[in-house]
């Protein structure tokens, strides 16, 4: 349910307060930079995925649908540009390793330990690695994620079943390295 004080500064933004806009980004700041990051897996890309998706939500403030809750809204427009990134031919060019420091080993290990998932994670469709992503690794309820992806409640946890499904082999296989 959106609260009066989102509603208020929602309908400021609408008029084109910038200060009503920034204060509706500033909590949605760090789920979207986390669901960006998660679905491009590079953080110059995230951050401009982040940033593209901040401006475009700007120019397009008007189009929230009365009653409807400023985040959600603006994760769907983070998963969209992400998936326009993806598409995008410089996803194509192959990337020079980036040469890592002792202090981003140190990082880099704990991140590899759910590299299977991850590399399954990816090879999901979009609208089941997104629907995982946005209820699991951001822990959005899933009113939330049917309104960031703007289908129902049905349908983000049909989306959520075969991504499970799918991911089941990948899970499997990790747990089996693990007890290994």
């Amino acid at each position: 349910m959106l609260g009066d004080d989102e509603a208020a500064l929602i309908a400021r933004a609408k008029t084109g307060d910038q200060y009503a806009f920034e204060r509706l980004l500033g909590p949605a700041v760090r789920p979207a930079s986390r669901l960006a990051f998660a679905m491009l897996r590079d953080t110059a890309l995230a951050e401009d995925a982040f940033q593209e998706s901040a401006l475009r939500a700007w120019r397009r403030i008007g189009n929230l649908r009365p009653g409807a809750r400023f985040q959600p809204w603006f994760l769907g427009i983070v998963a969209n540009q992400c998936r326009e990134v993806r598409r995008g031919r410089w996803w194509q060019v192959i990337r020079l390793p980036e040469i890592a420091t002792t202090a981003a080993l140190d990082a880099t290990a704990a991140w590899l330990e759910g590299e299977d998932l991850r590399q399954a994670l990816q090879t999901l469709p979009f609208d089941q690695r997104v629907a995982i992503l946005l209820h699991f690794h951001l822990d959005m309820p899933l009113t939330d994620v049917a309104l960031a992806l703007d289908v129902s409640v049905a349908g983000v946890k049909t989306r959520i079943n075969r991504a499970l499904k799918r991911l089941r082999p990948a899970v499997t296989a990790a747990e089996a390295k693990a007890d290994g």
